[in-house]
């Protein structure tokens, strides 16, 4: 067959040659009318060594010897659980990764933390310059504590029917007053600290005692707790039937080289109309500190699961002229040689170069794997040990 390839290129090859100087004259005439009818003429010629060809290699497979057995390898196709996986790019991110900004306007006078330090919920991080708040909430307690002396004095003796009704009302409402001028003072003191809103670590000090704070504007600390982490991606809308909280998910972090068994927590009720797709959300684990927020993520959500799958490699899978799907099983003749018999298959999913196999190959059948590519029906064929 080889022989009959090369003897066929050279002689196109010298077709091709002999007509060289004809063809480059046409093409420099610039007659379109004459470059069409050559190049005819030249498809012509190729149809024709073509049909030559082709009746050589059916005589030369009609004659040549086929006794001959091919060496393969095979493998038996047993039912097992294929699982078919939904794979896309997420980004890990925790709800509790938080940049701490200062809620009073002035100086800000120490930092008690530093980098690294662990933290617990309500501890304070850092105090800004009260400019004399802290006074006027001792005044107003003071304050407060004359206005419930002097209700408390006028509601026993309201109770005692000696005071009069207003005397009392006027003791009450001006105790309420003070208490509520005492709890907006204490509120706008406790802004001059900031605060831990959770338990995490320091992350960043992002201010230095001296600076001016602008009220909600000026990052002071970031605080990050990496306990609580989870991974979100985007999966496209068609697979949104066969994905649902529960579902089993497989989330690997290239940059730590760690693998994780989750299942999705959290399934978007939304549907972004730019890429028509839905966000998930995968909580991971997170014991030795590894996975930090805006890692890069590759999740592979399972969308599909047979559990008594026929499974076998996808790449021995071959297509007719039809566009039929097909494989070789192979079939004993003796103890030493078989045959490699050609079946059409329907095929299912595919995943990790396994496809499913939905009919024309049976469990226990002997599957032709490696020197599949290169059989014909019927030809005899040696498994390899």
């Amino acid at each position: 067959m080889k022989r009959i390839l090369i003897i066929s290129l050279a002689f196109l090859a010298f077709a091709c040659g002999k007509d060289h100087k004809s063809v480059d004259a046409i093409l420099n005439s610039g007659d379109l009318s004459a470059i069409k009818a050559k190049r005819y003429e030249l498809a012509q010629q190729q149809r024709d060594i073509r049909a030559e060809l082709d009746k050589l290699d059916a005589y030369i497979d009609s004659h040549e010897n086929t006794d001959r057995p091919v060496l393969v390898t095979a493998e038996v196709v047993g039912d097992t659980i294929f699982n078919h996986f939904v794979e896309v790019q997420g980004n890990v991110d925790t709800d509790q990764n938080m940049v701490l900004n200062g809620e009073f306007s002035g100086v800000l006078l120490e930092v008690y933390v530093k980098e690294g330090q662990h933290v617990t919920k309500g501890q304070r991080l850092a105090r800004i310059d009260d400019g004399g708040l802290a006074s006027q909430v001792a005044q107003q307690e003071a304050q407060l504590a004359l206005t419930k002396t002097t209700f408390e004095r006028q509601e026993r003796l309201w109770k005692e029917k000696i005071g009069s009704e207003i005397q009392f009302l006027q003791a009450q409402t001006n105790y309420r007053a003070a208490q509520k001028a005492n709890e907006q003072l204490q509120a706008q003191l406790r802004k001059t600290y900031v605060t831990a809103p959770f338990s995490g670590i320091i992350d960043d000090v992002m201010a230095d005692p001296g600076q001016l704070i602008a009220p909600g504007q000026t990052p002071v600390i970031r605080l990050v707790n990496l306990n609580n982490m989870y991974v979100k991606a985007s999966i496209p809308e068609n697979y949104l039937k066969s994905i649902r909280k529960g579902t089993e998910v497989v989330v690997s972090l290239p940059s730590v080289g760690e693998e994780f068994m989750g299942k999705v927590s959290q399934v978007s009720n939304y549907i972004n109309p730019n890429n028509r797709s839905f966000e998930i959300k995968v909580d991971i684990p997170n014991k030795e500190g590894l996975v930090k927020p805006n890692q890069i993520a590759t999740v592979r959500v399972n969308d599909y699961t047979a559990p008594n799958a026929i499974v076998i490699p996808e790449n021995i899978i071959q297509h007719n002229s039809k566009g039929e799907s097909l494989a070789f099983i192979y079939q004993p003749l003796n103890d030493s040689i078989g045959e490699a018999k050609r079946t059409l298959v329907e095929t299912g999913h595919a995943y990790g170069n396994r496809v499913e196999i939905l009919s024309g190959i049976n469990k226990g059948d002997l599957i032709i794997v490696e020197g599949a590519r290169s059989l014909r029906d019927g030809q005899k064929v040696i498994i390899r040990k």
